[in-house]
């Protein structure tokens, strides 16, 4: 007989979801999804565009609910896929009501999907919309910390808004130069999992003005769901396990990230 796991705890504090993809999301409909993470307090939820397939899906999901933001813009993994067509799209849209940032773009030397020269060329096309529509940023750096700091040093003066290093899994490195020129650092449920002590060191050197919560659902479960398909609901136990490592009450770190949230993608 399994051991019943945990149930996912409410909290009075609501959050802010700012990482998933809710198209990927198939175990159950997804009503279900949006209804259940409201029943968690859950009060906004920003979902992600990944590739050229999918920035229209995204503009679709927003219209889900009042409450559904999204993203415009190109994953590493899809770079060779970006053309002159792709990037007027996303600056067609990313200015639109319901979208809330430039993203998720960055560079992935872990998978190489795409030719590195090519990803960081189409790093920097991306960084440029940003600056060029006054959006702020999400970001995904794996093994390429040294060369994401390079790329963005380069848009230090013109990037204003900056954004969030989502998925933080990088070196102390990036962290410290990410931090020192007012980046945000998102933590997902990699921070529960027993062999992340080097994400938790990060989450322990990251203040917590600085600091997103995020699922980046459906991949990265939470313990003690792991095996499960990630949804924005399970975000309550990245808030848990964020506060032990912190040794915070929880209820700061609810409200802060909330805070962090609102200023990073939804200013005023």
């Amino acid at each position: 007989m399994s051991k019943k796991r945990r149930d996912i705890p409410v909290f009075e504090q609501p959050i802010i979801e700012t990482h998933c993809h809710l198209d990927y999301l198939k175990d159950r409909p997804l009503a279900e999804t949006l209804a259940e993470a409201q029943r968690v307090n859950v009060e906004r939820v920003i979902t992600i565009a990944v590739a050229p397939d999918n920035l229209a899906t995204v503009r679709e999901l927003t219209g889900e609910a009042d409450w559904v933001y999204g993203t415009q813009g190109i994953h590493p993994h899809e770079a060779e896929t970006y053309t002159d067509a792709v990037e007027a799209e996303i600056r067609k849209h990313v200015g639109g009501e319901k979208m809330v940032a430039v993203g998720e773009i960055g560079l992935d030397y872990f998978y190489d999907n795409a030719d590195r020269t090519v990803q960081r060329d189409v790093f920097r096309r991306q960084l440029q919309i940003a600056c060029d529509t006054d959006r702020p940023v999400v970001i995904h750096s794996r093994e390429a910390d040294d060369d994401t700091i390079e790329i963005l040093k380069e848009f230090e003066s013109t990037l204003k808004r900056r954004g969030v290093i989502h998925s933080f899994t990088s070196g102390p490195g990036l962290a410290r130069y990410a931090l020192d020129q007012g980046w945000c650092l998102g933590f997902n449920g990699i921070a529960t999992f027993n062999k992340a002590e080097n994400v938790r060191d990060i989450i322990r050197m990251t203040p917590i003005e600085q600091l997103l919560l995020e699922t980046d659902s459906p991949f990265l479960t939470p313990v003690p769901y792991r095996g499960r398909e990630n949804a924005p609901f399970y975000i309550p136990f990245v808030a848990e396990k964020i506060a032990e490592v912190k040794d915070l009450p929880l209820e700061q770190v609810l409200t802060t990230t909330y805070a962090n949230s609102l200023r990073t993608f939804f200013p005023g």
